[in-house]
């Protein structure tokens, strides 16, 4: 798989600014479109894009929950150069779960990868060649739901079955599907956390194991595996266990 033209979300901190700077230092990239809501974090990424190789870095400021404007970005990204990989990448926490904080978890995290993958698919199936990816960033917390983040981890249930399933379902066009589920990586979202953060990892190394692991088209990304094992294996145990299990586990605000 040939990666020139990439198209990713979120990309002014976190996981999405760790990708960033990966895919504009390698030699291939031509072109990388990224988008975020805060101008002044956007355009430092942008420049730091631009020092680290020869790619042209588009920076556009952008609410993904805004179905229209993403459509039309994509479309005129596509037009510029062919995209290669469209990433859905951006992401909100719930934190304090008020009304308005779960309308914006799930506006973001659901509605704003469907407004990103929508159009890219549509844009995907008019070529006829192979060299054509979505990735999606759902998250570990998406195995099962956690009483600590219900609409954050519900969210990420959305879009990691989301992708699993459109992974098979995209196969006659030619297009790959990587869904990502990371654990815990440095981020505005984790900055913020008070509950344990077991496995805590650095943006750059999780972008390089993404990165690496899109490039060999494994479907499920998802580490690190200590992490990925203890979430399924909540996951399959009958509700009298898991919820002992949770109960014992320490409240968000717990220090």
């Amino acid at each position: 798989m040939i990666i020139k033209n990439i198209l990713l979300t979120g990309a002014s901190s976190g996981i999405g600014e760790a990708l960033a700077l990966y895919y504009a230092s390698q030699p291939l990239t031509e072109h990388l479109f990224i988008c975020g809501r805060n101008q002044e974090r956007l355009l430092a990424i942008k420049n730091k894009c631009e020092q680290q190789g020869k790619a042209k870095i588009h920076a556009a400021v952008l609410d993904v929950t805004d179905k229209n404007a993403v459509e039309n970005w994509i479309n005129e990204a596509e037009k510029t150069a062919y995209l290669n990989l469209v990433f859905a990448n951006a992401g909100v926490a719930t934190l304090e779960e008020t009304p308005q904080n779960i309308f914006n978890t799930f506006n973001t995290n659901v509605m704003g990868v469907l407004n990103t993958v929508t159009p890219a698919i549509e844009l995907y199936k008019k070529r006829p060649d192979k060299d054509k990816i979505i990735a999606l960033t759902a998250s570990i917390a998406g195995y099962h739901g956690l009483p600590t983040c219900p609409s954050y981890s519900a969210s990420k249930a959305c879009i990691k079955a989301y992708g699993e399933a459109l992974r098979t379902n995209l196969l006659p066009y030619n297009i790959q599907v990587n869904t990502i589920c990371p654990g815990f990586v440095r981020s505005r979202i984790t900055d913020k956390n008070t509950c344990p953060m077991p496995f805590f990892m650095e943006a750059d190394k999780a972008a390089s194991i993404i990165a690496e692991r899109i490039q060999k088209n494994v479907g499920l990304i998802a580490f690190p595996w200590p992490m990925r094992f203890m979430s399924w294996l909540v996951s399959i145990l009958p509700n009298k266990l898991s919820d002992y299990i949770y109960k014992a586990l320490p409240n968000k605000n717990d220090s």
